[in-house]
């Protein structure tokens, strides 16, 4: 009797032990530790001349005119895509001498978001989530064309009354999420929205960690090129200056806690010597 309770024990850990190699070996069990994002592509989105630059580094090259980088950012996670800002209006590539949006500042762009899609091989609706910094036109240009995706806006800026662009409307099966601080989209902490207020009053940055490339916080208009970054220049126009002060300093925590590069949305000098879709990073 008792060396049949030890055949009966030994076979049924037997039998365990094939039922869990069999789950992880399955495509469910798979998917449960498949790592989280699988790549980064940067996107050209544009460009913006400025005719005084001074405007966003106070009392520094005054009457100097300078060009911006404006990029977006594409990110595979293994639950879904999701795109980051949405650039210069794709309208804008098929006018010449660009589009003046107001006194200080033209914007350009010479290849379309769509067309860039296309060669990935990505449609407007596979992309689960578009995320945007904040709602100027040169970051939410393009948000018609995601009739299908859900918008990650942080409520202060999707209920603010802005004076200028970037109207935030729903079309479609286009929903409109509202998000209140830092937000992590697929929670599993490889992508999280960093409420980064002061530009706007609902600005937001994207904190994104690659498994090779390491972590990358991309700063929307939190800053908008490196001497103004180091300086801690805080533009003229900007909603709140304060805020825009202790974001900066939040952003600076951040990137010492997490070991995360800095990049600068439309500091051009930077953007130039970024890999570009097809390129990616992962």
């Amino acid at each position: 009797m008792r060396l049949h309770c030890r055949q009966s024990f030994s076979l049924a850990c037997f039998a365990l032990c094939l039922a869990l190699l069999s789950l992880l070996a399955s495509p469910l069990g798979y998917a449960q530790v498949k790592p989280g994002i699988e790549r980064l592509y940067i996107l050209y989105c544009g460009e913006l001349v400025a005719n005084d630059i001074s405007l966003w580094s106070p009392g520094v090259n005054v009457g100097k005119s300078a060009e911006f980088s404006v990029n977006c950012y594409l990110v595979k996670h293994s639950q879904g895509w999701l795109l980051w800002d949405t650039g210069v209006a794709d309208a804008v590539a098929a006018m010449p001498d660009g589009e003046r949006s107001n006194p200080r500042l033209t914007l350009r762009r010479s290849t379309t978001l769509a067309s860039q899609l296309e060669q990935l091989g990505v449609a407007a609706g596979d992309i689960k989530y578009v995320a945007v910094s904040h709602r100027h036109l040169d970051h939410a240009g393009n948000l018609p064309l995601f009739s299908k995706s859900t918008l990650l806006v942080q409520k202060a800026e999707a209920d603010w009354n802005a004076p200028f662009g970037g109207v935030l409307t729903t079309t479609g099966e286009q929903s409109l999420t509202k998000i209140e601080g830092d937000y992590d989209v697929f929670g599993d902490g490889s992508l999280k929205l960093i409420a980064t207020p002061g530009h706007t009053p609902g600005h937001q940055s994207l904190l994104v960690k690659l498994p090779k490339t390491g972590a990358l916080l991309l700063s929307g208009d939190a800053v908008h090129f490196k001497s103004n970054w180091e300086n801690r220049g805080i533009p003229v126009n900007n909603f709140d200056k304060d805020k825009t002060a202790a974001s900066m300093q939040r952003m600076a925590d951040i990137m010492v806690k997490e070991k995360a590069q800095l990049w600068i949305n439309h500091d051009k000098a930077q953007s130039d010597n970024q890999k570009v879709a097809p390129g990616f990073y992962d």
